[in-house]
């Protein structure tokens, strides 16, 4: 491995960086993103019940917003169940927000690796060019600097590649992921304003 390293040359540092950062979101993205996690299947049905039976109280409003992403969107709405239903839409909304912008953390920064690693690989194809230019000479070709320059060449744009294709298909993944986890957290959340105010327009 750090034969590999050392024939591609400077350039290959910024690629290792990178690379670390990107498996280090995914993993932390892998364990964020579980759905036992973000939405727990029994959650809903509790809140719901506890609802029907009127047995609502801070407490258990604490209990629910520390629970999970989930959590957090129905307990907006039960601190403003005797709102309006405008009023508790809006509370919900606002939290959702909040909740998917706190489930896409890090997804930018895989993204940018994702683009940013065919152009640092590209970086060190153009420094290992430079270096098969620099081997020639009035005198000849000098035969390991001309090796060295094609080394660095290939290999920073094997591995800004290696590093790209993992990094949007994961990238790609978490975001689809995101959105369903919102698009399943706001019928939720219509269950338990329709609850609360049934048909009634605000």
């Amino acid at each position: 491995m750090w034969k590999i390293i050392n024939e591609a040359g400077w350039p290959i540092y910024p690629l290792l960086l990178a690379s670390i950062i990107s498996v280090a979101l995914i993993i932390e993205r892998l364990v964020a993103l579980r759905k036992s996690k973000v939405l727990p299947a029994k959650l809903l049905p509790e809140v719901l019940s506890l609802y029907k039976a009127k047995q609502i109280t801070n407490e258990v409003i604490e209990k629910v917003e520390t629970n999970s992403p989930l959590g957090r969107v129905l307990a907006a709405g039960l601190r403003n169940d005797q709102s309006s239903r405008y009023v508790m839409k809006e509370a919900i909304e606002e939290a959702g927000r909040i909740v998917t912008h706190e489930l896409e953390r890090f997804l930018n920064g895989l993204g940018t690796i994702a683009t940013a690693s065919p152009l640092m690989g590209l970086f060190g194809t153009v420094v290992g060019m430079i270096e098969i230019f620099g081997s020639q000479s009035p005198a000849g070709t000098n035969p390991q600097a001309l090796a060295h320059g094609i080394s660095v060449a290939l290999y920073n744009t094997g591995f800004g590649i290696m590093i790209a294709v993992p990094a949007l298909i994961f990238y790609r993944y978490f975001r689809a992921r995101v959105e369903d986890y919102v698009v399943e957290m706001e019928q939720s959340a219509i269950k338990l304003l329709d609850l609360a105010h049934g048909d009634r327009k605000a």
